[in-house]
């Protein structure tokens, strides 16, 4: 049975630690067209959740933004027409440092951006508060910033001091709430090509993949641990969660 096959199955966590112990051979010509099958897959839903966690949020009058001076205060923006060329910048950018895991350009092909915080500039009176809406950063937003020399010369300082350098990809939950907080949720870029990897800064440390399949546990909201326990959240909870697919 292929890994797509499992997958569609139900093994979406136990696939996904098949394909992290491949290594760098799974970018086999023996592996890799499965492992983007299994992708493709993933983020298809995770378009899809995120479609349905936006549609659910509004009818109960969750703030969100609703001017945009850039892409990424959007709440949902799907693939960019340039997609394929921003990515192709973004490889020539992280050259020096490594690898975009093939995780976060997949996500750009196929979800595009989403960004499920408070409209706080309106409103501070938040549903709930220090939730961690789920936001990764549209892809034209990331070129962009590394475009510029000041954000480069940083990210040269953090490649020496610890071997590597990330992508920032979300505010942290602080920041979320318009509270000054710690550095932003960013995807490690990898010194050898790789499927996926880790995001950093964000408390479960885990990789970008799982971290998405957690924001979906929780309907969005990657801090409300217990839904059970918090009588706001439950009822949007138990109405939504069952329409979401496991990735």
């Amino acid at each position: 049975m292929t890994l797509y096959d499992r997958y569609i199955n139900g093994e979406t966590k136990q696939v996904y630690e098949d394909i992290y112990a491949l290594g760098e051979d799974a970018f086999l010509p023996e592996n890799l067209p499965d492992i983007e099958k299994v992708l493709t897959e993933t983020f298809e839903r995770v378009a899809y959740n995120l479609d349905i966690l936006y549609v659910e949020l509004t009818r109960i009058n969750y703030l969100f933004r609703t001017e945009f001076k850039h892409n990424f205060h959007r709440p949902l923006l799907k693939p960019l027409p340039d997609t394929e060329e921003l990515l192709a910048q973004l490889d020539n950018i992280v050259r020096p440092f490594g690898f975009v895991p093939l995780s976060l350009k997949m996500f750009y092909r196929i979800v595009g951006s989403c960004n499920f915080g408070w409209d706080y500039e309106t409103n501070e009176d938040y549903f709930w508060e220090f939730a961690d809406p789920i936001q990764i950063s549209s892809l034209d937003s990331v070129v962009e910033e590394l475009t510029d020399e000041d954000f480069l010369s940083e990210l040269q300082e953090y490649y020496e001091e610890d071997g590597f350098a990330s992508l920032e990809l979300s505010a942290d939950y602080y920041h979320k709430d318009n509270t000054s907080g710690g550095p932003p949720y960013s995807l490690q870029i990898t010194d050898r090509p790789s499927i996926d990897a880790d995001f950093l800064n964000e408390e479960h440390e885990t990789t970008f993949i799982d971290y998405l399949r957690i924001c979906f546990d929780r309907c969005g909201f990657s801090r409300i641990a217990n839904p059970e326990s918090d009588s706001d959240f439950r009822d949007f909870f138990n109405k939504v969660k069952p329409q979401l697919k496991p990735i």
